[in-house]
């Protein structure tokens, strides 16, 4: 018995078979194994984000009670594999089991960075030699002197927004509304950022005259 509301099934332009209907997923997505999966993360990068999220320190903030817990573990001879890794760096030397080359770290572009560029001389660098607790001392007098800069500028920025506003109120009426209005006109894209002491005579030309070489 043929219904004549039936619907035949679809042929290809170039070949007489049926074309296999494909199956969808609630919602319309495909079930073809072929297409990428959205939202799935492939497992070279799954791999990446693991070992970026759970990578080890070269060093590890233990409370007193854990620092005295795990030498009592080593008495028993229990090391844990983060106290290993410990033992092994400083072993090491410390800069050369986390990586840290002796030679100084390009900043920047490489190939534009100053050193590169000629601008400063790699052998003029002084080095040092810290200790952990010269580190901490510095750490703390660097972060004084944050602090001091912080308030010196909080204290500038307090006395600007006083000076502008007695500077308004001492305008007439009409000027004092057109003053009232924001200007938000975008910064010209030609012009340099603002600075506080006048541009070196050359610098830039010096820069680009060695990017060129």
């Amino acid at each position: 018995h043929n219904d004549p509301n039936r619907q035949k099934p679809q042929t290809s332009n170039n070949s007489d078979s049926p074309i296999p209907p494909t199956l969808h997923r609630k919602g319309g997505a495909s079930l073809d194994d072929s297409l990428p999966k959205g939202g799935r993360i492939p497992d070279e990068k799954q791999k990446l984000y693991d070992q970026c999220l759970n990578a080890p320190t070269p060093v590890r903030h233990l409370s007193p009670k854990e620092r005295a817990r795990e030498a009592e573990r080593e008495k028993l001879g229990l090391i844990s594999k983060e106290r290993q890794r410990e033992m092994e760096i400083l072993k090491k030397g410390g800069r050369k089991a986390m990586g840290v080359p002796d030679e100084p770290m390009i900043m920047g572009t490489p190939g534009l960075d100053l050193i590169t560029l000629g601008l400063v001389d790699a052998d003029k660098i002084p080095k040092y030699e810290l200790t952990v607790e010269d580190g901490r001392r510095l750490a703390k007098e660097y972060s004084r002197v944050l602090m001091r800069k912080h308030r010196a500028r909080q204290a500038a920025e307090t006395n600007l927004l006083r000076m502008k506003k007695e500077a308004i109120e001492a305008l007439p009426e009409k000027l004092k509304e057109a003053a009232m209005i924001p200007d938000l006109t975008p910064f010209p894209a030609n012009r340099l950022m603002a600075s506080l002491t006048p541009p070196i005579e050359g610098y830039i030309e010096k820069v680009k005259e060695a990017a060129k070489k």
